[in-house]
């Protein structure tokens, strides 16, 4: 199996896993901020009751991010709700502005704070939460009614992704970045070349990349039409990951 497919099949109770299964999948953490969040809190409380409490309140992250620096009373009401929602569900990580335990953007605070873990399932309502495939997980972005599913039963449902493998060989020259790796990709397979696929990027040039390169390549995989689904190290799936 593949990474992708290793993954998806423990986070199912499989043995194995192949592209096209659909499954239930159990998820580690979930994620959300101020742009879907209060959406996905609609949706929630619309279909598991105004009383609900989430599936497991430690594997919930919520970070405001994006409509932070606004004087906009509805982008401002956004944040309200988060805060609402996470005093009402003693939500434990809540990053919130404006404390001392803000983290800023979402995918840099979901590393920095440790909700990045090999061999895990990671949701977001991003979708560039496949820039935590950096770290050898499977992640993805997801909307509002399947992270409103999350946050009620902490399972959902998917098909498994078919892979696609990038090797790149030798060294990177100095005038190159990461960024000119992924852009060389989308460049060459299109906008839509991974509608629904797993990255996986191979070779000595990804082995090189230090942790915040590997988390641009795996950052852009969402613009190639990708799952959205990622890792980062050696194998992947909009991913780099270390072969378990």
């Amino acid at each position: 199996m593949t990474l992708t497919e290793k993954i998806l099949a423990r986070a199912s109770h499989r043995d194995t896993v192949q592209p096209g299964d659909n499954i239930w999948i159990d998820v580690d953490v979930l994620m959300t901020h101020d742009v879907c969040g209060p959406g996905t809190i609609g949706v929630f409380k619309q279909h598991f009751g105004q009383n609900a409490k989430v599936w497991d309140r430690d594997k919930v992250v919520i970070i405001p991010d994006h409509y932070i620096f606004t004087a906009d009373k509805m982008a401002n009401r956004n944040v309200e709700v988060l805060r609402h929602f996470a005093a009402e569900q003693n939500i434990k990580y809540f990053y919130d502005v404006g404390t001392p335990g803000y983290k800023g953007v979402c995918h840099i605070a979901l590393p920095e704070e440790g909700h990045t873990r090999p061999g895990e399932v990671l949701f977001g309502t991003d979708s560039h939460t496949c820039t935590a495939g950096a770290f050898g997980e499977f992640a993805t972005g997801i909307g509002n009614t399947d992270a409103g599913f999350i946050l009620g039963t902490g399972k959902l449902w998917v098909k498994a992704p078919e892979t696609m493998r990038f090797v790149f060989h030798g060294q990177l020259p100095p005038y190159l970045m990461a960024k000119d790796l992924i852009l060389a990709v989308i460049g060459d397979i299109g906008c839509d070349g991974a509608t629904y696929r797993a990255m996986e990027f191979d070779g000595e040039t990804v082995y090189s990349l230090n942790i915040e390169e590997r988390m641009t390549l795996c950052n852009m995989v969402i613009e190639a039409g990708g799952q959205e689904r990622g890792d980062c190290s050696r194998s992947s799936d909009a991913r780099l990951c270390q072969r378990p």
